[in-house]
């Protein structure tokens, strides 16, 4: 079939206003994961199942046939034909954290870039989706197979969304995900969200019973608790610990924390009572994929904490802690470190920890992997560290390495669309995130961030340009109709 020259830009323009009212009222929703609001129809609360609302609604007002998968997910489909082209995108978003300069959900735009959190990551650019696939209906444009619009629900924690979808749905043929980087991504590292713990009882054996002079002789300073971290897949931003010691003693720690946080640059508190201390730190989130590129509070103030005497357990939990995953960006001092040529190296995120003095100890891991250096390779070299504080582990989620093959007709229609409107090269990108494109037979995920742009998502102020909004709209509208003619 031969194609059509078609002035993608122009019509992407043409819809501009209407492009941007409808991203900035999606966006406003607050579509995080909460269990609190969860109920049938709305597995994962209220704000997502607002999003997932909005989204199919707006599908249906451009003439699309919509299906709601119990919450779950949901789709909007046109045209003919046995085989399907899905285009997945979704519509949860990471927690907002702290320290933004706008309100995480007015949407307001500063500068020609809408400030929101999602904008980026990924509601921005569903929305670009939607119009896209609008703009190829609209023009009447003849297509050989059928265009399946799919959103997600749960993208940002455990993919409970797309496993229930597909267990019910259709799997496309082929298809992208507008939820990355542009030029184009073909592969992507495996992904783990480990679970470690240790309970009182799991350390007493460790340890040994006490006898009646180790019962009798109580530390004089206890670590109560320490917590930071909201998400596994995000470097922390904020933690907390309270520390339990004479008067004095907590003043003098107050005073050299404070020291601390003045040597680094960082915020933070000291708060001392008169039997309680309770500190504070403030570090920069980042997405889980690049640890490096954020500053982690939970382990910073572990660091710190790993310098004072404190109760046996404390120490024990703060020197395995500060040895294995303070800024331990990579595993080196796990064992586990790797780098490979084609997809980087394997990175190792400490997303959440938990400590009660008297309850459980509790890690939430993100590890990301590249094909050459297998799960089975690594995983007993972990469980041998662990065992050393009789820590368990719990596999909470996995997914394997995701890879198209760089000479398939997928990517390389992509990459020529890509070339085409912008005039640069279509370099093939490998990455250590997890895009719904792994969740196809054979799926690659296509922008919005182009080459250049800072990378906001899962940080504060996470922004999307207006141009480039509009730049990847006319991308994916040109990318559905070829795609469907291919």
């Amino acid at each position: 079939m031969k194609r059509q020259i078609i002035s993608w830009r122009a019509e992407v323009d043409k819809r501009k206003e209407e492009l941007l009212a409808h991203t900035r009222s999606f966006l406003q929703i607050k579509s995080v994961l909460d269990p609190q609001t969860a109920r049938a129809g709305a597995p994962f609360g209220e704000g997502v199942a607002a999003a997932l609302d909005y989204v199919l609604r707006l599908c249906e007002a451009f003439g699309m046939q919509t299906v709601n998968v119990d919450g779950y997910a949901g789709h909007a489909e046109f045209g003919e034909g046995e085989e399907l082209v899905g285009v997945l995108s979704h519509v949860d978003v990471v927690p907002e954290g702290d320290g933004w300069t706008k309100p995480a959900f007015a949407a307001e735009l500063v500068d020609g870039n809408i400030v929101a959190r999602g904008a980026l990551d990924d509601k921005g650019p569903t929305i670009a989706a939607i119009f896209a696939a609008r703009i190829v209906k609209e023009l009447g444009l003849p297509l050989k197979r059928r265009v399946r619009l799919i959103f997600g629900t749960d993208e940002e924690s455990e993919w409970r969304c797309v496993k229930r979808y597909f267990a019910r749905e259709e799997m496309p043929t082929f298809g992208f995900s507008p939820d990355a980087d542009f030029p184009l991504i073909y592969a992507e590292k495996g992904l783990t969200h480990l679970i470690w713990r240790q309970t009182r009882d799991a350390y007493q054996r460790l340890v040994g019973q006490p006898d009646a002079a180790r019962t009798a002789a109580q530390p004089e300073a206890v670590l109560l608790l320490l917590e930071g971290g909201l998400r596994m897949n995000m470097v922390p931003d904020r933690a907390r610990a309270v520390l339990q010691a004479p008067a004095r003693t907590l003043e003098a720690w107050a005073q050299r924390y404070r020291g601390y946080l003045a040597q680094h640059g960082w915020s933070g508190a000291a708060e001392a009572g008169e039997a309680q201390l309770t500190l504070t730190l403030h570090g920069v989130a980042a997405h889980g994929m690049d640890p490096a590129k954020g500053i982690n509070a939970a382990t910073e103030l572990i660091h710190f904490l790993s310098g004072l005497p404190l109760d046996e357990r404390a120490m024990r939990f703060l020197r395995f802690a500060d040895r294995y995953l303070y800024r331990q960006h990579g595993g080196e001092r796990l064992g586990i470190a790797h780098d490979d040529a084609e997809l980087g190296p394997l990175t190792l995120n400490v997303g959440i920890v938990r400590y009660r003095a008297e309850g459980e100890l509790e890690y939430h891991i993100n590890i990301r992997y590249p094909h050459s250096h297998p799960f089975e390779r690594w995983q007993p070299i972990l469980l041998a560290r662990l065992q050393e504080e009789a820590l368990t582990q719990e596999v909470a989620d996995h997914l394997p390495p995701h890879r198209v093959d760089p000479a398939d007709p997928l990517v390389r229609t992509l990459q020529r669309i890509y070339t085409e409107q912008t005039g640069e090269e279509a370099s093939l990108l490998a990455i250590g995130g997890a895009t719904y494109a792994r969740s196809l037979r054979k799926g690659v995920a296509f922008g919005p961030l182009f080459p250049g742009r800072a990378d906001t998502a899962h940080q504060r102020d996470e922004q999307l340009a207006i141009d480039d909004l509009l730049k990847a709209t006319a991308l994916y509208a040109q990318a559905i109709y070829e795609l469907a003619n291919l």
